[in-house]
């Protein structure tokens, strides 16, 4: 999906380069926060790949509740949990992603993709950044 056709569908809007965590993304990425963080209330922010964009690997820590849910609405995407196959992701889609899972997720090839990412509420919650995705295990997607 070319950048015209993909920004007339992300209604949440592109948001602001991600350079607060652009040493965690392969390509390109954009932030548009949908809610302020709060005590005890989940984040919310949409969250924008550039064709071949994605996060390293990473885990959400949490000693109970925690964990992420991705909520996918323009464009089409990956998400893969360490030692499973990659699904692929489209508008519409919903991924819940547990506290403690390694996992990563990001745009196609030829693709823009956009979710919204929800941090949920938990206890001793933590993001821990791991290793890129290898180019390699990526292109073979």
């Amino acid at each position: 999906m070319d950048y015209k056709e993909f920004e007339e569908k992300n209604v949440f809007g592109l948001g602001q380069p991600n350079d607060a965590y652009a040493q965690y993304f392969s390509g390109k990425s954009f932030l548009n926060p949908l809610t302020k963080p709060g005590e005890g209330k989940p984040f919310h922010a949409n969250v924008t790949f550039e064709p071949k964009c994605r996060n390293n690997w990473h885990v959400h820590r949490a000693s109970k509740g925690g964990g992420q849910l991705l909520l996918c609405v323009a464009g089409e995407g990956w998400y893969q949990e360490w030692g499973k196959e990659a699904r692929s992701l489209q508008a519409g889609d919903v991924v819940e992603i547990p506290a403690n899972v390694k996992h990563w997720h990001g745009a196609k090839k030829d693709s823009w993709f956009s979710h919204i990412a929800v941090e949920l509420p938990g206890e001793s919650t933590s993001n821990e950044w791991l290793e890129q995705v290898s180019d390699e295990d990526y292109d073979a997607l």
